[in-house]
This record gives C-alpha cells, sequence and structure tokens, in this order.
C-alpha cells in the first residue's frame, strides 16, 4: 500500500466515524474499465429497488396491511401474506437501498398486527387470533417455515432493529424449554425434551395439536369461491378445499419437516449467543441422525410420541401425514399427489453445520440419497428410482433420483464426488471455468425477470375483497438469486426459512449498514474448499469508495491469508478492509478456513 493509499483509507475511516479499523487493509489500485458484469450487478440492485416499491404501493396499505381477505389455512393464510416479501432483506443486505428496508420492516410490522387481530370463527385454535405472541397459533413447517422466509433473513440486513432480538428469543423459547423460560409451559408442550421430539406436525405458539388435524384445521373457515376467488391449488368451491385436506389427518408425533423450527434457534443464537439455543438445536437434529442411522439411512417420516420410529403411524416409519407413503387424490384433477416433505428438514441439518462445523450433517444427507437409490430397478429396459415408499414397497418410480439438496451438500461439503454430482448446474460449471458467459447472462436473465413480473403485476384485476393471501406472490418481482451466487457466493435461502450460506458478506463502513457500497461491484468466480477467488471493482470514475469483506454470512469463515498480484500476506482475521480508488479494482484470492468462527449478525 503506497503512502498516498494509506492516507485515503485514514482518511476514509475517519469519514465514517469509525474509531479503530480491526480489519486488515488493502488497497486496491489497478485502473479497471467497468466490466459488464458490473454494470449489470449495479442495474440489478437499482431495478429490483424500483421495482418492488411498485408491488409494495400496489399490494400494501399505509399500516404496512396486505389487501386481501385475511384467512388461516393451508392454501392461504397469514405465512402467504409476508411470503410476499420473500428474499427482499436479502436484496438490503447485498446492497440494495434502505427503503426496501423500511418496506420489509412496515409490511413485517404490518401484517403481524393485521394477522393477530384476524380471528377464525370454525377453527378452534385461531378463534382468539391466527397469531398470538406475534407466532402463528400452531401450523405446520411447511407453512409456518414460508411464513419466516422474510424474518429469518433479516438479522443480515437490520439486526438492531427495534424488537428484532427480542423476537428472535420468544420465537425460539417456543421450543427450547428451560428453568428460568416464562413461555417454558409452551416450549414444554411443543418439545419433550427426555424424548427429544416435537410432539405433533400442527405447533407453534399455543403449544401443539394434540389429536388429529381435520380437513377444516388445514383450509381454514368457509368462504365463496367460484366467480370470485382462484386458489392457488385449483379448487372451484369451498366443499373441494376441504377435500383436498381430507386425508391430511394423521399429524400426530415428530416429522422431520419440524426441524425448520431449528431456525428459530439459530436466529436466537446468531443475535444472542446463550448457549442453550445451540444446544437445543444440536440436541435435536442429532436425534434425528440417530433415528436416521436406525431406520437404514432413511429419516423416517413419523416419531410416535412415545419416542418410537413410527409410533403415531401404526408402527410404520413412512407413514403420517407428508410421510414417505403420503399420497392422496387431487380433488381437482382426480389424479394421485405424492407429496412427501421429508426434503425440507435439510434445513435443520443446514443449521447445525452452521453452529457445529461438524460434517456429519452433511454425511447423514448424502447418506440417505444413496440409500433411496439404493432401491432403483429396471423397468421397460430401463433404470428407474424410487420416490416414495408405502404398504408394498418402493413406489413413484421415475427416471430420475431421488436427491433434493444435491447443490446443498455439494456447497457445505466441497468433497470432488458431491461437486461431481452438480457438475452440469450452470453456477457450478461456472466456477469450474467451463461457463464463462454464466455471469452475464445470469444477471440479465434476473433482469428480465423483474420486466415480466411487473408487467404481469399491471395486469392484475384483483381488488382487495377478491384477492387472497398468496395471489400477489407470482408477481413479487425481487430477483436476487444471480447476485446471491455471483456477489456472495452463496446458495439462495429460499421459500423455507432457511438461513443464508455463502461464503463472502461485505459491509459499507461509510454508510455503517450491510452491503456493497454505492457504486461497487464483486464477482466470485472461483470457490474451493479452502479459497475464495473475488475480484472488486468501484465502477465510479472520480470518488473512492471502502467495502469490508467477511468470510461468511455470519462470519463463521475465518480468513487466513490474501494473495493479490502473486504476493500473499496473512490476515487471520473474519473480515479484511478493502479500499478502492476512483475506476479501480482488482482480484483477491482468499485462503479461507470455514466454520471457525461463532455465528453473530453484524
Amino acid at each position: 500500500m503506497t503512502r498516498l493509499a494509506q492516507w485515503f483509507v485514514a482518511l476514509l475511516w475517519l469519514a465514517a466515524g469509525v474509531q479503530e479499523v480491526r480489519a486488515a487493509e488493502i488497497v486496491l489500485e489497478t485502473p479497471m474499465s467497468p466490466p459488464a458484469w458490473a454494470l449489470l450487478e449495479r442495474e440489478l440492485l437499482k431495478a429490483n429497488a424500483i421495482a418492488c416499491q411498485e408491488f409494495f404501493q400496489r399490494y400494501f396499505d399505509d399500516r404496512g396491511y396486505l389487501e386481501c381477505v385475511e384467512r388461516w389455512g393451508g392454501d392461504d393464510g397469514p405465512d402467504d401474506a409476508i411470503e410476499n416479501l420473500q428474499d427482499w432483506p436479502l436484496l438490503h443486505a447485498l446492497g440494495g437501498p434502505d427503503v426496501v428496508r423500511d418496506m420489509v420492516h412496515k409490511a413485517w410490522e404490518g401484517h403481524l398486527r393485521q394477522f393477530t387481530a384476524a380471528k377464525t370463527k370454525e377453527v378452534e385454535f385461531a378463534r382468539d387470533g391466527m397469531y398470538y405472541r406475534e407466532f402463528p397459533v400452531m401450523m405446520d413447517w411447511l407453512h409456518n417455515g414460508e411464513g419466516l422466509c422474510v424474518f429469518n433473513v433479516m438479522g443480515l440486513s437490520a439486526p438492531h432493529a427495534p424488537k428484532f432480538s427480542e423476537r428472535t428469543r420468544r420465537f425460539a423459547d417456543f421450543y427450547v424449554p428451560a428453568d428460568d423460560n416464562p413461555l417454558n409451559h409452551t416450549a414444554t408442550a411443543n418439545y419433550d425434551q427426555k424424548l427429544k421430539l416435537i410432539r405433533s406436525m400442527f405447533n407453534g405458539s399455543r403449544g401443539p395439536l394434540l389429536r388429529k388435524a381435520t380437513a377444516l384445521d388445514w383450509a381454514g373457515d368457509p368462504i365463496e369461491i367460484e366467480g370470485r376467488f382462484k386458489p392457488g391449488h385449483g379448487e372451484r368451491t369451498f366443499a373441494e378445499m376441504l377435500k383436498h385436506f381430507e386425508e391430511y389427518t394423521d399429524t400426530l408425533g415428530d416429522h422431520p419437516q419440524n426441524m425448520l423450527a431449528t431456525s428459530l434457534a439459530f436466529n436466537a443464537f446468531a443475535a444472542t449467543h446463550e448457549d442453550k439455543y445451540k444446544n437445543w438445536l444440536l440436541e435435536y437434529v442429532n436425534a434425528w441422525c440417530d433415528r436416521a442411522t436406525a431406520n437404514n439411512g432413511i429419516l423416517p417420516s413419523n416419531i410416535g410420541r412415545d419416542g418410537k420410529i413410527g409410533g403415531d403411524a401404526n408402527g410404520k416409519w413412512y407413514g403420517g401425514t407428508y410421510g414417505w407413503g403420503f399420497t392422496v387424490t387431487d380433488p381437482v384433477t382426480g389424479k394421485k399427489a405424492h407429496r412427501n416433505t421429508v426434503r425440507l428438514s435439510l434445513i435443520g441439518f443446514g443449521n447445525a453445520l452452521l453452529l457445529s462445523g461438524n460434517q456429519k450433517y452433511v454425511d447423514v444427507w448424502r447418506k440417505q440419497i444413496d440409500a433411496v437409490s439404493a432401491n432403483a430397478k429396471e423397468i421397460d429396459g430401463k433404470k428407474q428410482f424410487p420416490h416414495m415408499y408405502g404398504d408394498q414397497g418402493w413406489y413413484d418410480f421415475q427416471s430420475e433420483p431421488w436427491q433434493p439438496g444435491l447443490l446443498e451438500i455439494a456447497y457445505w461439503s466441497m468433497r470432488d464426488d458431491d461437486l461431481g454430482r452438480v457438475a452440469n448446474n450452470p453456477w457450478i460449471a461456472y466456477l469450474n471455468g467451463r461457463a464463462p458467459t454464466y455471469a452475464e447472462s445470469a444477471l440479465r436473465a434476473d433482469l428480465n425477470r423483474i420486466r415480466l413480473h411487473v408487467a404481469a403485476m399491471r395486469q392484475d384485476t384483483t381488488t382487495p375483497d377478491t384477492r387472497l393471501s398468496d395471489d400477489p406472490m407470482k408477481f413479487n418481482p425481487c430477483s436476487v438469486d444471480s447476485l446471491v451466487h455471483l456477489v456472495l457466493g452463496g446458495i439462495s435461502p429460499g421459500k423455507n426459512g432457511s438461513p443464508l450460506h455463502a461464503r463472502l458478506r461485505y459491509f459499507d463502513p461509510h454508510q455503517r449498514r450491510p452491503g456493497l457500497p454505492a457504486d461497487v461491484a464483486a464477482l466470485v468466480d472461483r470457490l474451493t474448499g479452502d479459497e475464495v477467488r473475488v475480484t472488486l471493482v468501484n465502477v465510479h470514475q472520480t470518488e473512492s469508495r471502502a467495502v469490508l469483506v467477511q468470510a461468511g454470512a455470519y462470519g463463521e469463515h475465518q480468513i487466513e491469508s490474501l494473495t493479490l498480484d502473486g504476493q500473499t500476506r496473512p490476515i487471520n482475521d473474519r473480515r479484511v478492509a478493502v479500499h478502492l480508488p476512483p475506476g479501480c479494482g482488482g482480484t483477491l484470492t482468499l485462503r479461507t478456513k470455514r466454520y471457525q468462527n461463532i455465528v453473530r449478525f453484524d
């Protein structure tokens, strides 16, 4: 670093009000004409923000309420209301403007008030409000997870927002027993600490549903449909809505999808570093690891309230709603529908990996995929793979193996054999140098998606009294998948409430906020188990910029050293500060140790 560059850095930190710079500092002094990918990234951040503002003005009122008919249920409900803003906190955390953060907070607070006030007439457990203590009264975690997809990444955008830390504790405390917990009665009701299980598929702030669920519990109160609404599953009458859920009754006992509740404990630990949250998360996920081992490597889809595999499903390891054998009849089409949601439990294993760094949680999922695929057989001269298991054994044979989570396990392990299974994934091919045009094409695709969603939204003819809570979802313009891949070297959290898994993250020291500073772009073009290669560039031609580069979304990784222009220097920190003079940039190779640090929001 030249003496002039050192002066620039010191002046920048002083302007930002930073008394002490704890991260190592470097300067990228090489002039760099703005690459096309950099300009596309900046345009994508801008276009997302503009489109999201139009979406918000179209569907939310001044209170932050979604303008819709408020209902409880698995078709549409409180979870869908806030899911309409999926990925918006990520947009802000990537560097989108603060107006995005403000809209998220307004909608989050608004929907909490809206659905606390909203009450059912016939569904007994929601008659006093669909939310209690700002959380769903009781519902399955396919839907709870969707309803938390915004909250569970809000800590990356605004960890110091009012009530955020308090809420992470309260929500986790619905499941984490502790003697000093004022909500201990709810946690104890939901979670059997002795048997290490959640007692029912329906659970929440009012505890578990300790009876079989009914179609009404799932469908919500009766509602006029024909000529007024277009439910997402295509039902034409309320009778068909009930028919849709008539076989969804075997909800007693634990199910792997309950592991989505561990995201609550992850958030609470990242916000507070109270060991009880980490300990509970690992205890519960470890219990499921043991159950998979005891069941020939496959997660059973029912653990009875007695702690036995299949204990609430007539002894069948594959039983229960959303289980391995859960095949129902679609009342709209009359066809059989296979609805096994064991795949959702992958999020729990990812949470345990983030907190422990233990690759055994990846091993469990890999072994399960292999165990299912081992039952392949030849049908009509072609190898076919099962996706379901019932009284008749394995069924629903398809040409492709059952292998959800292949990208996640490859990303988490970085093992050659896991990466080989996803070698044809365009992003993985790009990281391996086999798809040189991927970055620009992916960014352009997200820009195109924004345009198409806004155009469709402008053609939407629904009004608040003919709109269900999930109707606007298909118009949500927020498109950040390419940015998560290319800027963060990460994988999308999706819609089920997963935390963010990423190799890098950025902060603006001048504005004291998360995300890339104005005019800065970043491109991760290589990932290995112990290295990240990233190019940083300041596209502003007359003003300097600075950025803090962090290893891991939650600082969970450690930067050992940094190589720039063939010279390597030690770092030994989770962050490095980078100064970018006007129109300059450079490529850094960061040697890292993954999962070395305690997760934290910043």
